[in-house]
């Protein structure tokens, strides 16, 4: 009994000291950081895409600092594999994380391949053959290229083909594109151009003229005609086409007809229709009655034309002024005068000259003015003028008639002549003109 107590108390010390000392060490401290001293290196392999902006890139990767690795790439999920794919050109961030959790990063840029068309210069020649019709599609072009290797063609944006010859083209403006292996490019212009169909043809336009038969009329016509091609069409004035080269219903005036035949290709000639002449065989005769003019009186002479031998209503003009509806023509000084008649249709006649003349002085003027050229004249002449009285002139007899009156009948308010009055009998002359109306004719 005593060894086996001793037994007993022995493993409870060996207890109590393990759990004394377990909870003077560990008790309370943080465990070891398993990173603590650790480096992990992040290494890799870069292969760039094989083409400009291509994704055939990738990155192989390998780690050291640790075992157990796995990796990502920009952030994405964490993977065995050491090597991705796949990728485009940039630049990417790799990290590497080990067993204990440990990591290490490392950035790699993957670059596209040098431009294969650097200072490579595609030059495009063709020999371009255009359609042999008008509106053809014959036409062709074949086009080479240099400056590289591995041609292929395309015309106007099309698909690319392995011939630089494209035919079955019509007339217009094209683009040949040559690109090389590397899909380098290259381009040139043509133009096909479809042959004229007008080129030495000469369209001739003739016809014949029918004009109206009356003036104003519209029963003129041209029949025209043409010649130096086929399938000919024609238009006036610039109207539509018809089959026809007749036109009807024309009025007088300028016309220009055109023919134009299968190929478009245009001839022209210009045509006048007149109204018949109303005035051919028509005489228009004109006469005159004259009214001589009174001197020393507002102008009074007088024409009375009478006009025969037209149409319609006449006008008369007098000295080619203006036409008027009445045929007399007053207050009219002395001097030739034509007068000219119009009838209904334009058609004129003239007169011979009628001459306007002055009526001849009368006999009792005649008296008085021989009275005061006898006794008066010589003091009242051109150049000397008593009183401001010339006798020498007729008109101033009659407008200063009261005048001589009072001064060589009624000696007012002086006698003249001053040798004293006149004999009773030539005082009697100058009452019996004044008493007569006192004028030029009386």
């Amino acid at each position: 009994m005593k060894k086996i107590f001793t037994l007993r108390s022995f493993s409870l010390f060996i207890f109590s000291a393990i759990i004394i000392y377990s909870c003077s060490k560990g008790g309370s401290e943080t465990p070891p950081d398993p990173c603590a001293g650790v480096t992990v290196a992040v290494t890799g392999t870069v292969t760039n895409p094989t083409t400009v902006g291509g994704s055939n890139g990738s990155i192989a990767v390998s780690a050291s600092g640790g075992s157990g690795f796995t990796y990502n790439i920009n952030g994405g999920a964490f993977q065995s594999a050491t090597t991705f794919t796949g990728l485009a050109a940039g630049s990417y961030t790799v990290i590497a994380k080990n067993s204990s959790g440990c990591t290490g990063t490392s950035t790699f840029t993957v670059s596209n391949p040098p431009n294969p068309c650097s200072g490579v210069t595609i030059t495009v020649t063709g020999t371009p053959t255009n359609p042999t019709t008008a509106g053809g599609t014959n036409g062709s072009i074949a086009a080479s290229a240099s400056g590289s290797t591995g041609f292929t063609f395309s015309i106007n944006g099309g698909a690319f083909q392995a011939s630089g010859n494209f035919t079955g083209l019509g007339a217009g403006a094209y683009t040949i594109t040559a690109k090389d292996l590397n899909g380098c490019l290259g381009s040139a212009n043509f133009t096909l151009t479809a042959p004229n169909p007008c080129s030495g043809v000469v369209i001739t336009v003739t016809g014949t003229v029918t004009n109206p038969t009356t003036v104003g009329g519209n029963n003129g016509s041209i029949v025209a005609s043409a010649t130096g091609s086929t399938g000919f069409t024609y238009n006036i004035n610039g109207g539509a086409f018809q089959a026809s080269g007749t036109f009807n219903g024309l009025t007088a005036g300028a016309y220009t007809v055109s023919a134009r035949d299968l190929n478009g290709c245009l001839g022209s000639a210009n045509f006048t229709l007149t109204d018949p002449n109303p005035c051919a065989g028509v005489t228009i005769t004109v006469n005159n009655s004259v009214v001589a003019n009174t001197p020393c009186m507002p102008n009074n002479g007088m024409i009375t034309a009478t006009a025969a031998g037209g149409t319609g209503t006449f006008t008369y003009s007098l000295n080619g002024i203006t036409f008027q509806a009445s045929n007399v023509f007053s207050n009219l000084a002395p001097g030739p005068y034509t007068v000219t008649a119009k009838d209904g249709n334009n058609c004129v006649g003239s007169s011979m000259p009628a001459v306007v003349s002055n009526l001849p002085e009368g006999p009792l003027f005649s008296q008085v003015k021989a009275v005061l050229q006898t006794n008066c004249v010589p003091c009242h002449n051109n150049s000397q003028q008593e009183g401001g009285m010339n006798w020498t002139i007729d008109c101033n007899i009659v407008t200063f008639k009261d005048r001589v009156k009072a001064r060589a009948v009624d000696a007012s308010p002086s006698a003249m002549p001053p040798t004293g009055l006149l004999p009773s009998s030539e005082r009697q002359k100058i009452v019996n003109w004044i008493n007569a109306g006192g004028k030029f004719t009386d």
